[in-house]
């Protein structure tokens, strides 16, 4: 499964508890499982999340809906806090990054 990078790893798994709530709507797979979510790096005195993820592909037609989700799942599991979600393409989805759970729910 893909590794997510975070600064505050208490924090982030509460996060992506939440995420595997967040499922990208043609696939019904959670952003989580198809290996979409990067990094997770929490400021507990700014109450920021910054949230770094991408799609699997950039002319993703749902894209603004996954992050809007994903952002409202953040700031859902952390009263109090923004979340900033980015888009990053530089390093590219491939369905290798899909977690085993993710590939049962795929074969279906």
């Amino acid at each position: 499964m893909h590794a997510i990078t975070t600064n505050r790893p208490d924090y982030c798994a509460k996060a992506v508890e939440k995420l595997y709530s967040v499922l990208d709507p043609e696939m019904g797979v959670s952003v989580v499982d198809l290996g979409l979510i990067e990094q997770i790096d929490i400021d507990v005195a700014a109450e920021k999340i910054y949230c770094r993820m991408t799609l699997t592909t950039a002319f993703c037609p749902l894209g603004d809906a996954i992050t809007n989700r994903v952002q409202q799942a953040l700031e859902d599991t952390f009263p109090g806090f923004t979340a900033d979600v980015t888009l990053d393409f530089d390093s590219h989805w491939t369905p290798d990054r899909i977690s085993e759970a993710g590939k049962t729910i795929l074969d279906r």
